[in-house]
């Protein structure tokens, strides 16, 4: 009952992480679909407004201040970032969910440099929702790993 329970967890994790990597690449296309000028245009007028209102608005500011700095470069950046993301991790989700062999190690090195660059990008943001995608990633890679342990004892040996 156990191994059911951690395998239902790992589905779980699976079907999560997928969502994730939709919405990674919906909002990679989107970004490609939309012009550098009309994003700065858009967080632009949403920060004035709000911070016509307070000052202090926390988002506002670092949105008014990430419009400051946002290029084309970056822009394309960000398309190119999430779109790859998301496919690299729905292919390797896919290949879990149909418990193909090679998807196991494939995931522990996606996931790994994952966790690795989200740590790397925390030291510059400190953005606390990087630690977290980092911890769910670990998650992920030992209920993997639990899962490549029983789906390889149960391979037919020739």
């Amino acid at each position: 009952m156990r191994e059911k329970r951690v395998h239902q967890v790992f589905v779980l994790s699976l079907l999560l992480k997928g969502v994730n990597a939709l919405l990674e690449m919906a909002a990679g296309v989107s970004l490609l679909l939309v012009k550098t000028d009309t994003i700065i245009r858009v967080l632009n007028r949403y920060s004035l407004d709000h911070l016509a209102q307070d000052r202090n608005d926390w988002v506002a500011n670092h949105l008014l201040e990430f419009t400051r700095h946002f290029s084309v470069a970056e822009h394309h950046f960000y398309a190119f970032y999430l779109l790859s993301h998301g496919l690299i991790k729905s292919v390797v989700l896919v290949g879990l969910l149909r418990e193909k062999l090679w998807s196991y190690p494939a995931s522990f090195a996606v996931f790994g440099t994952f966790i690795a660059y989200q740590l790397y990008r925390y030291t510059y943001t400190q953005d606390i929702g990087l630690i977290l995608l980092s911890v769910f990633d670990l998650f992920v890679i030992a209920l993997a790993a639990h899962e490549y342990r029983l789906v390889r004892r149960h391979l037919p040996t020739h």
